[in-house]
């Protein structure tokens, strides 16, 4: 997976939307609230399923995201190895997951 890859699935989610923050991080975002981060460095994390989070982590593919492990935050130190429509479906997942936490007229303004 490339971070171009990683930007273009992510933002092709519904209501999906882009800043820079902290530096040079490119944060994506649905209603105002982050589902998956990508770092300068080439490392990504997003938001995960209990179950995600806990065979990711606990395999060594992943690792508890700083700042974010409490929320099932995973991060992974680069992008490079990661199948492309692993990642996708990753992301598909912590955009629902992000978005089903919106209230319904948010949801609803965003078209989802």
């Amino acid at each position: 997976m490339t971070p171009q890859g990683f930007e273009a699935a992510a933002l092709a989610l519904p209501g999906a939307t882009l800043s820079i923050q902290w530096g040079d991080d490119h944060v994506f975002k649905v209603g105002g609230k982050m589902f998956a981060v990508t770092g300068p460095h080439g490392g990504c994390s997003f938001k995960a399923t209990d179950i995600a989070f806990e065979a990711l982590t606990q395999s060594g593919r992943a690792r508890p995201a700083p700042y974010l492990a409490r929320a099932r935050w995973v991060y992974f130190d680069a992008l490079g190895p990661l199948d492309a429509a692993e990642v996708e479906g990753w992301l598909a997942t912590a955009h629902q997951l992000v978005a089903g936490k919106l209230t319904k007229a948010q949801r609803k303004e965003l078209g989802l």
